[in-house]
């Protein structure tokens, strides 16, 4: 119940950058913001965070009648993130290990994200990208291209807009004929769906599919029965994002999580402080996997 009760305040924030984004008319603010936040206060509270954050963002786009009522924000985020490739190309390419370089850029785009309290906006990230290089990469960054080596067949599980641009520069590092991409299901929040991975270009790289869910992170169960069945298939998981790790970190497969820690829940159940960039291997991750 702790992780939900601290949660609270990030959904009711959530709920109020909707209906901002959303409703021109301030006059239809107020009922609506009430009656979303009424939801918030009297709907479940158990299962995972992300688990909440669906049910909210059902109740979002029902109430605003509008099925993606962040595609205005996740365009902008496509844009400047485009704009920033070629030069995060090139400081990868110059960097003295350009996987570790790719990495931190995506891990670097993970705070492109309006549902967590340490986001950024998309006209800061040019700036929060110079902040990157002198941030500590915490984790198993070789057990990640050692287990990416070895494995038969990689999931690499994406996860918001403009961020999907930065996986584009990491996947391009990585034994790309062995991968197949995942995105979500249908919109909730500034996740990435398809739609933002043809725009990104990934279907060049690898196949790109939907995970048939609208949970903003991988609820296995929610899924479609065909993204279960690559689930099940896959020897390696590569998950982007916090709502990743929330919704997998006690599956039983070789899963490594990269993400900025967004919150103190997080970072005390990791052992990383906030803004941390972090490769972290799953529990069957790492050496045990090998």
């Amino acid at each position: 119940m702790k992780i939900l009760l601290d949660c609270v305040p990030c959904f009711a924030r959530q709920a109020l950058d909707a209906v901002m984004e959303a409703v021109e008319d301030p006059a239809q603010r107020e009922p609506i913001l009430r009656r979303l936040l009424h939801q918030i206060a009297d709907g479940d509270w158990s299962g995972s965070p992300p688990a909440m954050a669906q049910r909210l963002h059902r109740s979002i786009r029902q109430e605003l009648n509008n099925p993606d009522p962040y595609r205005a924000i996740k365009d902008r985020m496509n844009a400047i993130a485009l704009e920033l490739v070629p030069a995060m190309r090139q400081r990868i390419d110059t960097h003295p290990d350009p996987r570790e370089a790719a990495v931190r850029v995506a891990i670097g785009g993970n705070l492109l994200d309006v549902g967590a309290k340490t986001q950024i906006a998309a006209e800061e990230l040019p700036a929060h990208l110079e902040t990157i290089w002198s941030h500590p990469l915490r984790g198993d960054l070789e057990g990640l291209f050692l287990a990416a080596e070895r494995a038969h067949s990689i999931l690499f599980l994406a996860d918001n807009a403009g961020e999907i641009y930065f996986d584009r520069l990491l996947i391009e590092r990585l034994p790309t004929e062995k991968i197949t991409v995942f995105m979500r299901g249908s919109p909730v929040l500034n996740d990435a769906t398809i739609v933002d991975a043809e725009s990104a270009g990934l279907p060049e790289l690898a196949p790109v599919f939907d995970n048939g869910s609208d949970a903003p992170g991988t609820i296995l169960d929610d899924c479609s029965a065909d993204f279960q069945a690559w689930f099940e298939r896959a020897d390696l998981i590569i998950a982007k994002g916090q709502g990743n790790y929330e919704t997998l970190s006690e599956v039983n497969k070789n899963i490594y999580f990269l993400f900025t820690v967004k919150c103190q829940l997080v970072a005390d159940r990791v052992g990383e402080p906030v803004g941390s960039l972090v490769v972290k291997a799953g529990r069957l991750g790492g050496e045990d996997s090998q």
